[in-house]
This record gives C-alpha cells, sequence and structure tokens, in this order.
C-alpha cells in the first residue's frame, strides 16, 4: 500500500486541492483505517465511495477485498485515480465513475456507503441515501461517513440544541451513532472545522402513518422554531399535494380539529419523534 501522503502528492502532480470541491483530503492513516473499522467492511460487500480524490480511504476499502465502486467529478483526481488503480480496475474491484455522485445512477447491490464527503452536499447526499434506501430495500446495511462536526451533531441530536428537522426527519429512517472527531490538522490541505464520522443504520421501522406526512409536519413546524406549532402550522406545508390526497383545504380542516390539543402549544424542539408520528397521525385524522 501506497502511504495517504504519497497518494495525496501523487493527485498534485495534477492539480492543486480544489477547496471549491471541498478537496480536504483525510492523511491520517489510523484514522483511515478507524473508518473502514467502523463500517465493518469485509469481502462480501459492495461498497461506494463518494468524493475518492487522491484515493486515501479508497485502498483502505480495497485492502478487504470488498468491492468498491467510487465516484468522482473533478477530472484531474479521476486521472490520477485511473493510474494508481489500474489493477483494481482490471480485476474490476474497483468501479471508477467520473460523474456526480447526487445525479448518477447507483447501483442497486451497495451494501455500504463509506466515503470522506466534500461538506457542501451533505443535506442533499443524506436525502439521496434515504431515497436509496427506499427504492432497494433491504440492501444497504450501513453508512458511515466523514462530515463537518456541527453537521453531525444535527444529525445525532444528542444536545437540545441540536434538535432540529434535519435529525428528526433523518430519524424516520436512521438510526444515527455520531463517533470520533477528527481536528484539521489530520487533513490536506486542512479545512477551516473540524470533522466527525458518523454512522448510519437503516430501522426498517414500520409507521402507522405516511412518513411523507410526518417529514412535512416537521420541516413546516422548524421553519419558525421559536413560534408555537399551533401558529406555524395553520398553513399547508408548500408540498402537500404531492402527497395522494392531499391538498391544503385539507390541511386546514385537519388543523382546525386540533386547535384543543394541549401539544399545539409546543415548540418544535420540545417534540420527540414519537410525538411527531402521533401529530401526524392525527392530522391524518382530523381531515377525514
Amino acid at each position: 500500500m501506497k502511504s495517504a501522503r504519497e497518494l495525496v502528492d501523487r493527485l498534485r502532480a495534477y492539480q492543486p486541492p480544489n477547496t471549491d470541491l471541498g478537496q480536504h483530503f483525510l492523511i491520517d492513516e489510523a484514522m483511515l483505517e478507524r473508518m473502514v473499522v467502523i463500517a465493518e467492511v469485509n469481502n462480501n460487500d459492495h461498497i461506494l465511495e463518494i468524493g475518492p480524490g487522491p484515493g486515501t480511504l479508497t485502498q483502505y476499502l480495497l485492502k478487504t477485498g470488498a468491492n468498491v465502486t467510487a465516484i468522482e467529478i473533478d477530472d484531474a483526481p479521476v486521472l490520477h485515480l485511473d493510474e494508481a488503480f489500474r489493477e483494481e480496475q482490471n480485476t474490476k474491484q474497483l468501479i471508477l465513475h467520473h460523474d456526480d455522485a447526487l445525479n448518477a445512477a447507483w447501483p442497486s447491490s451497495i451494501t455500504k456507503v463509506v466515503a470522506n464527503i466534500p461538506y457542501q452536499i451533505s443535506s442533499p447526499l443524506i436525502e439521496k441515501l434515504t431515497r436509496h434506501l427506499k427504492e432497494h430495500e433491504g440492501v444497504l446495511q450501513q453508512v458511515v461517513l466523514m462530515v463537518q462536526h456541527e453537521f453531525g451533531q444535527r444529525l445525532s441530536m444528542n444536545h437540545p440544541a441540536d434538535v432540529g428537522s434535519l435529525g428528526m426527519t433523518v430519524a424516520l429512517d436512521w438510526d444515527v451513532t455520531d463517533h470520533h472527531m477528527v481536528a484539521p490538522h489530520h487533513f490536506s490541505p486542512q479545512p477551516a472545522v473540524h470533522s466527525q464520522v458518523i454512522e448510519l443504520r437503516p430501522h426498517n421501522k414500520a409507521f402507522s402513518v405516511d412518513k411523507r406526512l410526518v417529514r412535512q409536519t416537521i420541516h413546516l413546524a422548524f421553519e419558525q422554531r421559536r413560534k408555537k406549532i399551533r401558529s406555524t402550522l395553520k398553513r399547508a406545508p408548500k408540498r402537500i399535494s404531492r402527497i395522494k390526497g392531499w391538498h391544503a383545504q385539507r390541511w386546514k380542516d385537519a388543523m382546525q380539529t386540533l386547535q384543543e390539543l394541549e401539544i399545539m402549544d409546543a415548540r418544535p424542539e420540545e417534540l420527540t419523534l414519537d410525538d411527531w408520528v402521533q401529530l401526524a397521525e392525527k392530522v391524518e385524522k382530523g381531515s377525514m
């Protein structure tokens, strides 16, 4: 195996890191191996890596014997990876795509996603992961990502100040575990923020109400998180018509039936996920 620094230096022979694309490369060997250990990668896995850059994490994934599909958007890393991992590509252990991971079609057979992602795509990537999970039920087992520390805290919601629509809606599909923090000096070039490894596992819980209704209710309430939900839920969610059978008037009719409930005087951060699900149930029943 080549050292992480050697791989980064080889990439720099093509071009300097493009920080506009979030190219801060993890170069600490122990941290790289730790991500693979957390993901419990083995030779039966098909791993999706997003933004492999110099391939520092890629080679640790390949070392396990797993098959890896890597999607890289930038020209220079693709040229570098093509040369550095030619043998693995020839044996088809590594499939390299020059594409935007948010727009590309992902293989239906991926069992895990392990990546040091560009931080600016964190939210849309979580959305795509959730769609992929729904479309390929029972295949994707685990996701391990290096993200900005603040984003990781909003996902795990371990502290009251971090409770928000992101963590609540993610919890509808995933169990989130936050792992170790990673300081800037473990990257090249160094980012301006601390990073964190987070793990998502699908919990496959069934709900008695359409999760889309729960999700839209949460998003609407947190748009004005300091207000009581009695006030914020008066108007219908903008995308309510995307749920079959729902429209703005049906929403407003439902709200009229809920005005006497104690929960309507709560603020969004005071509610648990179970509270949101029960509220959505009442919204659905109140509209009938």
